[in-house]
């Protein structure tokens, strides 16, 4: 699973995976026990969440959520957060700090920290794999693209070309 197969829905808590296209929505399946799925529209309010991203005081002006969920599986791994949704904004100012030292402190607002901090516990437990960083996948990616490519060269040169038909023309005394 990747982070674009999951979405956040505007009034809905929690984090959905993208099941499958529809004509008129998507189909979404909620990343918990229950699994529910249902269809949205479009009167819902999606945001996919390798789009989503935090205000910084840098020079690009934010970083990309899926930097930000791999500094803290870096640095916090299988063990979860020292913080949870119901930390005090003191407490969740002081996390973020240390997760995005160069946060803007001005834009972002407790209420998404606590978000990211609820969004990081559910894919911890549903989707771990995105925590980790996709330098080890792509360099399995790879190697397996580098095997079917040499699987492909060794089957060319052990098929030897096709032969080309040729014509040959009579000619008719008349």
């Amino acid at each position: 699973m990747e982070l674009k197969e999951i979405v956040t829905v505007s009034g809905k808590g929690g984090l959905f995976k993208v099941v499958k296209p529809t004509r008129t929505g998507m189909i979404l399946e909620s990343m918990d026990k229950q699994k529910t799925r249902f269809i949205v529209g479009p009167q819902h309010r999606l945001s996919l969440l390798s789009e989503i991203s935090v205000y910084t005081n840098t020079s690009e002006g934010s970083t990309p959520l899926q930097d930000v969920l791999y500094n803290l599986g870096d640095n916090y791994g299988d063990k979860g957060l020292p913080v949870s949704g119901k930390s005090s904004p003191e407490e969740l100012a002081s996390f973020m700090g240390t997760a995005v030292p160069d946060y803007d402190r001005d834009r972002v607002y407790a209420s998404d920290i606590k978000k990211l901090v609820t969004w990081y516990g559910i894919l911890l437990e549903y989707a771990p794999e995105i925590l980790k960083k996709q330098e080890a996948v792509a360099t399995a990616a790879e190697e397996k693209a580098e095997a079917s490519e040499e699987k492909v060269s060794a089957e060319t040169e052990e098929t030897p070309a096709p032969k080309k038909a040729t014509k040959k023309k009579q000619k008719s005394e008349a």
